[in-house]
């Protein structure tokens, strides 16, 4: 931790005043807290051989939040004064009125820490960290002389959360953040193509701006642009499709991840709405979303109301089994909270949100799996995409791909998107690899406006019946 440790009822607010308002503002609701919030994070770009960007960022506030059936009461305030506290109280009682709600039990305690409690952006000097820009830079440079530009970037962050709830319970977490990403464009014979690569987690920044670390992530970062200068225009129509292991689980995540998500099936708004227990993935499929796992980028030891994270399994053996909660969503369906309740900052309330989603490995190799598929798309990086949570549709673009045909793997391709949904993809699932793998740590996910980080991953998978959209004539 750094040496001004974030005590905001040491230095800022009387901790009794402050529950005693709390417990004003929450009198004849179902549930509510003060979440109070201090963040600081740092980003350098080195980008065509300078420093693009050299920005650092801090920010504190708190959330007051009542909670009354489906109704929220929610107030914010950067300025942590017993003043402005009133001033949320009512507010947050708006959305009470008369009351008549009675207060949810309080999470569970956990004591459990998933990854480190010091500040990364400590964890070496500026000076250091823009020399490893350059070096990564020259580096990029010297692989191959087909580089002409490259952009690499060093992220830290630092959130510290303390979290009141009105029994009297005081909940504190301190989540660091690290990420380095790097791109190249390459050229040849006047075509241009790029690629990239990133990892991170919630860990020191250490581990990432060690040179083994960064060349290895610069090399596969030039791997993609050098597969794309011998891309061929990805051909169109309905066909089989194999998914590499780890990061293309993005597809899983975006197009079935939030429909199960708690809010959309209260309100019946998921494809999935009222399948619990019923068959909507071919055997096999188990679905997990794990805030657990140590050092993790979409790890918490407790979510942003205090619960304690947990591994929650969604799919079994293809038959739905559970959605992930967030309190209120919870209390609403008659179920327990998952610790899936997530918010961007204190300025936003809750809501059920992933961690780290992620699917089960099989027993089959990649290499017999792209042997099956006779004529196909193997697709192991994927770019942007877009998903409709009411029905699961998707669109995704390739950043790498091959054609296969016979079995057998050919030619990159370039262009290629995956067209389907949700649903039928997972029930055309007909093998499952024996590599699950995790992304390496750079995902963000968006839903209402909020952004958070998280995890996805999976083994190789072949779906078949697949829409791929390309430019082959």
């Amino acid at each position: 931790m750094p040496s001004d440790h974030f005590r905001p009822f040491e230095d800022d607010l009387d901790q009794d005043r402050a529950l005693a308002l709390l417990r004003q503002a929450v009198a004849g609701a179902d549930d509510g807290e003060l979440f109070i919030e201090r963040r600081r994070s740092e980003v350098l770009v080195f980008d065509d051989g300078r420093v693009k960007t050299a920005s650092y960022d801090a920010a504190e506030g708190f959330g007051l939040r009542a909670v009354l059936g489906e109704t929220t009461g929610y107030a914010h305030s950067t300025d942590l004064s017993e003043s402005a506290l009133k001033r949320a109280v009512e507010t947050a009682r708006l959305a009470v009125g008369a009351g008549g709600g009675s207060l949810a039990a309080a999470p569970m305690a956990t004591n459990r820490r998933l990854y480190t409690d010091k500040d990364p952006m400590e964890d070496a000097s500026f000076p250091v960290k823009i020399e490893t820009l350059r070096e990564i830079d020259a580096y990029a440079r010297d692989l191959d002389k087909r580089v002409v530009q490259v952009s690499a970037t060093i992220a830290a962050s630092m959130q510290e959360i303390e979290i009141l709830r009105p029994e009297g319970t005081l909940v504190r977490d301190a989540r660091p953040m690290t990420r380095v990403n790097i791109s190249v464009i390459v050229e040849e014979n006047g075509r241009r193509e790029s690629g990239g690569h990133g990892s991170g987690g919630r860990a020191p920044l250490t581990g990432l701006i060690d040179p083994t670390q960064w060349k290895s992530t610069t090399k596969e970062a030039l791997r993609i642009a050098l597969v794309n200068l011998d891309a061929v225009p990805a051909p169109a129509g309905g066909m089989d499709v194999v998914l590499g292991a780890g990061w293309p689980g993005i597809l899983l995540h975006e197009a079935v991840g939030h429909g199960l998500e708690g809010d959309f099936n209260r309100k019946k708004t998921s494809v999935f709405s009222g399948l619990l227990g019923k068959q909507v993935a071919a055997r096999g499929v188990t679905v997990i979303d794990d805030g657990t796992i140590p050092d993790r980028r979409g790890s918490l030891s407790v979510d942003d109301e205090g619960t304690p994270s947990a591994r929650n399994t969604l799919i079994e053996d293809g038959v739905l089994v559970g959605f992930m909660q967030d309190r209120q969503n919870a209390r609403l369906m008659g179920v327990a909270p998952t610790g899936n309740g997530r918010r961007e900052s204190y300025a936003h309330a809750p809501m059920p949100r992933m961690t780290n989603t992620y699917m089960l490995g099989g027993g089959g190799t990649p290499a017999d799996i792209v042997a099956e598929m006779k004529d196909g798309i193997y697709a192991v990086g994927f770019g942007g995409g877009q998903v409709d949570i009411t029905n699961g549709k998707f669109v995704f673009s390739c950043t790498e791909a091959y054609r296969v045909e016979n079995g057998k793997i050919g030619a990159p391709v370039k262009g290629a998107t995956l067209i389907g949904d949700g649903a039928t993809a997972m029930q055309h699932i007909r093998a499952i690899g024996n590599d699950m793998a995790m992304d390496p740590g750079i995902g963000t996910c968006g839903k209402a406006g909020q952004s958070v980080p998280v995890g996805v991953g999976q083994p190789t998978l072949l779906i078949g019946g697949l829409t791929v959209g390309g430019s082959a004539t």
